[in-house]
């Protein structure tokens, strides 16, 4: 099979979150698989050097966006059985940032419309175009309503997955002609608008021959009004067309027994050398050097979304009242980064704060930390928790989305479960399942069971990848036009 992926960033070219680590990882399992794949993102300027050096210019097009004809070079470079086609448009790509310009709707929908036109100049007839989230979600729409009506399209078919409801492309209605290029009727509700904006991501759920979401709990979530954002009419309209997948790890860069940026690789067979990667940690963070503290880490977006706000309400009490380390890595809202530099200062024997992001720190965090805090208001998958799991961080967790999907509670009756959750997003209940952790924490027969189990599953892509497979196969045998 044929698959082509359109996305807005990928590892290990690009990344702002947890999407480019799909798209680095998904595309790789697929190729094992035996799919012919190809990946096709903006070449941005933060790609680094290394990388731009092994692009080799394929060809050149022009992509209409509105009334503009817009330069659209192509690069490209294969790695790991999959081919990378890169945009280049400095216009567009050349930027500080990867997303929050003025511009974001011009630039997307320069991007979606490349993404077809370049299919067809590289000579790549995908059996299935594979979109993710609103950046590219437009793909799916141009698909169904103008490029299947050529020859070299009208076999594809499409899937979007949705990785973060609550970012949906919405613009002004002049963006369906001016933008899109396309006549003003498409602006109604029972297609781009939506309470009186052009929507990208609804365009694309109504469009996509199928639509998944990064985790099963979330899927079923966004077909409610509290997790819908104002689409769960949409979705339930598609409900039979709409599948949770969970997203994987890439084992290969998140693995402790051979990770190049940690003090000690182990497995769950040698924990001893865990410890040994926990000291490093409170050298390298400057806290007391001491194995029978148990040290939590965050390593996380500090926004709302994530819990932040219950963090701050419980956290000064927690160190106050527990012989506990915490390390924080991550950036986000200002109130989350001056509460953590507080915290840091007010409880420096106890507290450190990396405000900001640094990928070697991250995995030190991991393989150093005894607990893993995520008490998330919605996570629609969740990486940090499967990372801290195979790196036998037990997760904290609050049970929504991916989190209710790959956490399970510890019963000590029967020794069973993987972390620690709670239901309800209260700050009292998250700071009751620390407490709980941490008394069995003081159990270290326990918890070495809790950590063997933690690090014994498999969170790789291989299950998932299969999973996709099957709606890609169901897909290319349906002939149903999604929209008619």
């Amino acid at each position: 099979m044929k698959i082509l992926f359109a996305v807005s960033e990928c590892t290990p070219f690009v990344k702002s979150g947890g999407l480019a680590d799909v798209a680095g990882a998904l595309p790789k399992a697929l190729a094992r698989l035996g799919n012919e794949v190809a990946v096709m993102l903006p070449k941005y300027s933060q790609i680094p050097e290394p990388w731009k050096k092994r692009m080799k210019k394929q060809a050149e097009c022009t992509v209409a966006v509105g009334w503009r004809q817009q330069y659209c070079g192509i690069e490209h470079m294969a790695e790991d059985d999959v081919n990378y086609y890169f945009i280049d448009n400095e216009y567009y790509f050349n930027r500080d940032s990867l997303y929050g310009h003025y511009d974001d709707g011009e630039r997307f929908a320069f991007f979606s419309r490349a993404v077809l036109e370049v299919a067809k100049a590289v000579n790549v007839q995908a059996d299935i175009v594979h979109t993710h989230d609103w950046h590219t979600a437009m793909v799916n729409y141009l698909l169904k309503e103008e490029y299947r009506k050529h020859p070299f399209y009208e076999r594809m078919k499409s899937v979007l997955t949705i990785h973060n409801l609550q970012f949906q492309g919405i613009f002004p209605p002049d963006v369906t002609h001016d933008l899109l290029g396309l006549e003003m009727d498409h602006f109604h509700y029972e297609r781009l608008e939506c309470n009186g904006f052009v929507n990208f991501m609804k365009a694309g759920i109504i469009a996509a021959d199928h639509v998944t979401t990064v985790s099963p709990t979330y899927r079923n979530e966004i077909l409610t009004p509290y997790y819908g954002e104002q689409l769960e009419q949409v979705l339930q309209y598609r409900e039979n067309d709409v599948t949770g997948i969970l997203n994987g790890i890439d084992d290969t860069f998140y693995q402790p027994k051979s990770d190049p940026y940690i003090e000690a690789q182990y497995d769950s067979g040698d924990l001893a050398c865990k410890l040994e990667n926990k000291t490093k940690l409170q050298q390298r963070m400057g806290l007391p050097e001491k194995n029978d503290i148990p040290l939590i880490s965050m390593v996380t977006r500090l926004t709302k979304q994530k819990g932040l706000d219950l963090v701050s309400r419980i956290m000064h009490e927690l160190l106050e009242e527990q012989d506990i380390q915490l390390v924080v890595l991550g950036t986000g809202e200002r109130e989350f980064e001056d509460y953590f530099r507080y915290a840091e200062f007010a409880f420096h024997e106890k507290c450190r704060a990396y405000i900001g992001f640094d990928e070697p720190l991250a995995h030190q965090i991991y393989a150093g930390s005894d607990m893993f805090l995520m008490p998330s208001k919605f996570e629609p998958c969740g990486l940090g928790q499967l990372i801290a799991l195979q790196y036998g961080a037990i997760p904290i967790v609050r049970e929504t989305g991916g989190l209710y999907d790959t956490v399970r509670a510890y019963q000590e009756e029967e020794g069973t479960g993987n972390g620690f959750t709670f239901s309800a997003f209260n700050a009292h209940d998250l700071k009751f399942t620390i407490e709980r952790a941490l008394s069995f924490y003081c159990q270290q027969d326990v918890w070495k069971s809790i950590v063997k189990t933690a690090m014994n599953a498999d969170y790789s892509w291989g299950k998932s990848a299969k999973e996709y497979q099957r709606i890609f196969e169901q897909v290319t045998r349906s002939g149903r036009d999604v929209l008619e």
